[in-house]
């Protein structure tokens, strides 16, 4: 089974990174001259000169000509709105580069907001592992070994890239633009779909406070409208009671409350008008520090890794809980509804780390007595102001137990959720495994999720599917994976159980897509066939190239369906394909969740062997090498006015292609270190490099590459370029 996100959050992450904070030593690359080097270049793309420079205590130009030394591009100054957007790649590029106070000074933040960044935004401290100890870095004039070796490094750049270096591409998030400008002819939402709600998460919302930066908008007008284009009706986003809501009960909560709230009614009713409703996703009560609880000792639940739990048996915890949930929906009474998850994602009731025992009450308590009552109470709340707006139950990470005794106890107005794939046993290259997170190349709906909504549908609740239309975790980094005809079947499976929502998205996949508009063709009645859907949407999308584009489609369905899944997809690098670096040596380092690969081949592979896991991929890289060709020639014949659109689409589909050899490549570049094996090693960082020019130019062309709403740039265009030093300098080691 794949170690899901609770899993790895609440425990299987302790066995990915090493304990103790600071143990971790920092990583070397000696592709670089100097550590100097290193910074000016992994920043070159994510920070601006004067920055840069205040970091390092010297002159801008001082920074500018260590950059030219080494040949990169001109440097080219990042807007405000850029800056504020990358935070999360400029955080992952330093790790292990600069001490803790040289990166919040890189930053330009308070320490209190790169504090509260690491632990809320979206787990971004477990993604990154413990923080390695790092020297601050120092401008020094580099010594004579220093310039030769920058100098080659010059050299190797312009052999290899040419004029293109000097390229500007397309600029980092620039595709927000392009979503959100106005259709010239918008489109009316689907008023007689028989599923609803259908909703997404926002492809570029900033995931930790976007209620306090309403000018960097999370559903601007355009990007409202090509959604609904796309058949969607709602979208969501997260809300942290305790800076949404101000409370007698715990005056130190709510700061920024009343601006929280004034944004998100606007936000709400500003969506409403376009026919989308925004939905609030509630994981709660969020768990506190020791120090938080003097003198509300008696609130204190159970404990994990130097959290409490707000106990819920206690009545004022669950009674703060039902008034902050009427405080958000009377401040913003155009929100549709709220949805929770309460087994998972932070440490929220005694019971969502599976340790009750350690909390004096919830230890004589069942499970469903404990989430039940936090459930109540947000219900309760949200009924006190709004007699209409849905309430929400997920079942993620909900054991058997809980299901079976808690959800014919549910409120008979609410809905529940569930992930459709999660459970269905598979099989791929001899291994037998089962479905525990997000999976396109396995079609739903599973076991798991069927039970359920017939529980649900048996207590005369609604019943909704939790669903991955546009990508999962097997790969993050293409805003949608082209596999049409596998969203098309699970669509079509869901339309026999009785399931009347849908949530097509977590924070990743709200890009409006050739996905999404297949699923689309299966929210009115009658259904169409596969077929049908398929060929409305590619005749649509491509005109005359329509049967051309079915064909590719269905290649890459095929291939994606050898993807072994049970692979850990929290840390295999799928989602950094060429760029993550290869090691001659073991790092040491352990793979942590999503940021960082490393060079832990068995830590991917899961529940494979690595050769195994090596030969899936194999298969996956080589049936999708295939169909790409075939998806060129037709992207190559569609309609000029579609001609744009159709080079992202075949960008996307290409670069999905290079993940996956490079993914491939690297399993066969550590099964052979680990053997010896220094042809093979070197065969595959030629390789690399290949894929790593290649990559360079589709990222440098097209914006939405490499990126992620809550992880934000997995690479930028210059690190690919590294990755080609990188090699060079493994193929030298290889060498000696």
């Amino acid at each position: 089974m794949t170690i899901g996100r609770r899993g790895f959050l609440a425990g299987a992450g302790a066995l990915l990174v090493p304990p103790v904070r600071g143990a971790t030593p920092a990583l070397n690359e000696p592709h670089f001259p100097s550590r100097l080097h290193q910074f000016v270049w992994r920043n070159w793309e994510l920070a601006n000169l004067d920055r840069m420079a205040e970091v390092a205590g010297c002159a801008p130009d001082a920074i500018d000509a260590l950059g030219r030394s080494m040949g990169l591009p001109l440097k080219r100054t990042l807007t405000d709105d850029q800056l504020r957007r990358i935070y999360i790649t400029v955080i992952r590029q330093n790790w292990h580069l600069l001490p803790r106070e040289q990166m919040r000074q890189l930053l330009g933040w308070t320490d209190e907001k790169l504090t509260y960044t690491l632990k809320e935004d979206d787990f971004l401290d477990h993604k990154l592992g413990p923080k390695p100890h790092c020297e601050p870095v120092t401008y020094g004039a580099p010594d004579a070994a220093a310039r030769r070796r920058a100098s080659e490094m010059r050299r190797v750049l312009r052999q290899t890239f040419g004029a293109e270096l000097d390229y500007p591409g397309d600029p980092p998030f620039s595709f927000i633009a392009r979503l959100s400008a106005p259709l010239a002819e918008p489109h009316e939402p689907l008023h007689d779909a028989a599923v609803d709600p259908r909703y997404v998460y926002s492809y570029f919302a900033l995931y930790g406070d976007p209620l306090m930066e309403p000018d960097l908008d999370p559903f601007p007008d355009g990007y409202a409208q090509r959604l609904v284009a796309a058949g969607v009706n709602g979208v969501w986003m997260q809300g942290v009671l305790h800076t949404l809501v101000e409370s007698p009960r715990f005056p130190d909560f709510g700061d920024g409350a009343k601006e929280r709230l004034a944004n998100l009614a606007r936000l709400a009713e500003r969506l409403r008008g376009h026919g989308l409703k925004l939905y609030l996703y509630l994981n709660e009560p969020r768990a506190m520090p020791d120090a938080w609880f003097r003198g509300r000792e008696h609130l204190r639940g159970s404990e994990d890794r130097g959290l409490f739990a707000l106990c819920t048996a206690q009545p004022e915890v669950r009674e703060w809980l039902a008034e902050g949930v009427e405080q958000v929906f009377r401040a913003a009474p155009a929100l549709a509804g709220m949805f929770s998850i309460s087994m998972s994602e932070n440490f929220t009731n005694c019971f969502s780390r599976r340790r009750p025992e350690l909390c004096p009450r919830c230890a004589k308590r069942s499970i469903w007595e404990g989430v039940g009552e936090a459930l109540e109470a947000m219900h309760r709340g949200l009924r006190r102001a709004s007699p209409s707006a849905d309430f929400f139950v997920w079942d993620w990470a909900w054991p058997e137990e809980l299901s079976r005794n808690l959800i014919p106890k549910l409120p008979r107005d609410a809905g529940l959720i569930s992930v459709s794939e999660w459970s269905i046993p598979l099989k791929r290259g001899g291994v037998p495994t089962t479905v525990g997170e997000y999976s396109i190349s396995v079609v739903g709906p599973g076991p798991r999720a069927k039970a359920n909504w017939s529980r649900a549908l048996d207590a005369g609740l609604k019943a909704l599917a939790k669903m991955q239309i546009n990508n999962t975790w097997e790969i993050s980094a293409t805003p949608y994976i082209p596999v049409p005809p596998l969203v098309a079947r699970h669509c079509a499976n869901l339309t026999r159980e009785g399931v009347s929502g849908l949530m097509l998205s977590w924070t990743l996949g709200g890009y409006p897509s050739p996905n999404l508009e297949v699923a689309r063709e299966f929210y009115r009645r009658p259904v169409p066939s596969i077929d049908e859907a398929l060929d409305r949407v590619a005749r649509a999308r491509y005109g005359s190239a329509a049967p051309l584009a079915v064909e590719a489609w269905h290649g890459f369905s095929r291939a994606f369906e050898e993807f072994p899944y049970g692979v850990a997809v929290y840390v295999i690098p799928t989602q950094h394909g060429p760029a993550n670096l290869l090691r001659v040596e073991p790092t040491g380092i352990a793979p942590s969740m999503i940021l960082f690969p490393q060079d832990g081949h068995k830590r991917w592979s899961g529940a494979y062997p690595p050769a195994i896991a090596h030969a899936q991929f194999e298969k996956v890289a080589s049936g999708w090498e295939q169909a790409l060709p075939v998806f060129r020639r037709a992207m190559e014949r569609v309609p000029a006015a579609a001609r744009f659109a159709a080079r992202e689409d075949l960008a996307i589909a290409e670069v999905c292609g290079l993940h996956f050899r490079s993914t491939a490549n690297q399993f066969a570049f550590y099964i052979a270190r680990e053997a010896g094996d220094r042809a093979t090693m070197r065969t595959v960082a030629l390789d690399e490099m290949r894929l790593a020019r290649r990559l360079y130019t589709l990222a440098r062309r097209h914006s939405v590459i490499g990126y992620e709403a809550t992880n934000h740039y997995y690479y930028r265009p210059l690190d690919l370029a590294e990755k080609i030093l990188n090699c060079r300098h493994v193929l030298d080691e290889l060498k000696a």
